[in-house]
């Protein structure tokens, strides 16, 4: 194993060498890790020369895992490096301290791997950027979405709907429309969500027509999140979605739009056999601030659920 300790007096690191030097793995992962709790910049020429040369992979592993505390550029190119490891583990640990990196110097490295030839690397790579909220990823974001890989495109998006780039809601539309992949629609669906207008509406009242139930799920939630009267009809109608999950989601987003017109449909709700939907629809019932709905709330105070009785008598305290 070649030595790199002629970089350093520092007394401390040096100790660690016979450690750090052992023939037994699990020796040396130990001593790798009390090197890290020294936080001394001259132990991090090693921690990187043991993640790219140690010929044992839960080595290379810990060295990666412990590497997750700096930000130097050197160290985040190392990190990149080891994702195209042989060793799934050293894989998982790289990738695991790319995506707690926080500095936008960190992003400049890392950008140039997201046209890297192996899915995983893309996957990783995406995954750092959307957690670093770094806007110069946006364009390879963008091209990411046709990326062949279903689970690049996902994380392309998860990196458009951080950065809230209006720019990509065209893109992010069509991929909820079309895209293959059940997850992948889901997740375009949701960044849809940056908007604040009533441009994303039509794409948004499609999903809520999609044959997965989560991407319903997920348009049902979004369309709340825009905020625009008009989604308001659409989210009636899925009130009668065979999953309940759906109608959930709908229910708790017509509250938030205040949608005094879904006031029957609400009503309906809160005689529902789910309890969960029976509470969502008393809270919506709340915050459409019509009396109307105080009758079906009053004859609710008695239900079986106490979280339902709960939300009922807050609706209550709404409407007073």
């Amino acid at each position: 194993m070649t030595s790199i300790f002629a970089v350093t007096d520092n007394e401390d690191i040096l100790a660690l060498q016979p450690r750090l030097t052992a023939e037994d793995p699990g020796v040396r992962r130990i001593a790798l890790i009390d090197l890290a709790d020294l936080e001394e910049p001259d132990g991090l020429l090693w921690l990187v020369d043991r993640l790219r040369q140690d010929s044992a992979e839960d080595v290379r592993a810990e060295a990666a895992r412990l590497l997750e505390a700096w930000e130097d550029e050197a160290v985040v190119q190392a990190l990149c490096e080891a994702l195209t490891d042989p060793a799934p583990a050293v894989q998982s640990a790289a990738a695991q301290s790319l995506s707690l990196l926080k500095t936008a110097a960190a992003g400049r490295v890392i950008l140039p791997w997201t046209a890297h030839a192996d899915v995983s690397v893309r996957i990783a790579t995406f995954r750092a950027l959307r957690e670093l909220r770094f806007a110069e990823a946006a364009p390879a974001a963008v091209a990411a979405l046709e990326d062949t890989d279903a689970n690049v495109r996902r994380e392309a998006v998860g990196v458009l709907g951080w950065l809230k780039q209006l720019e990509a809601l065209p893109a992010l539309a069509q991929l909820a429309s079309d895209d293959p992949d059940t997850e992948v629609r889901r997740a375009a669906t949701g960044a849809l969500g940056l908007a604040s207008g009533a441009e994303v509406l039509p794409a948004l009242r499609q999903a809520l027509r999609d044959p997965a139930w989560q991407v319903r799920e997920e348009a049902a939630t979004t369309l709340g999140k825009v905020g625009h009267s008009d989604a308001g009809p659409a989210l009636v109608e899925a009130l009668s979605d065979d999953y309940w999950q759906v109608r959930l989601r709908a229910t708790r987003s017509l509250g938030r739009l205040r949608f005094v017109p879904a006031l029957d449909a609400l009503i309906d709700t809160l005689g529902h056999r789910i309890s969960n939907l029976r509470k969502e629809a008393a809270l919506a019932l709340g915050e459409l601030n019509d009396r109307g709905a105080v009758a079906a709330l009053q004859a609710a105070q008695d239900d079986g659920d106490p979280e339902v009785r709960k939300a009922v008598r807050i609706a209550l305290s709404q409407l007073q």
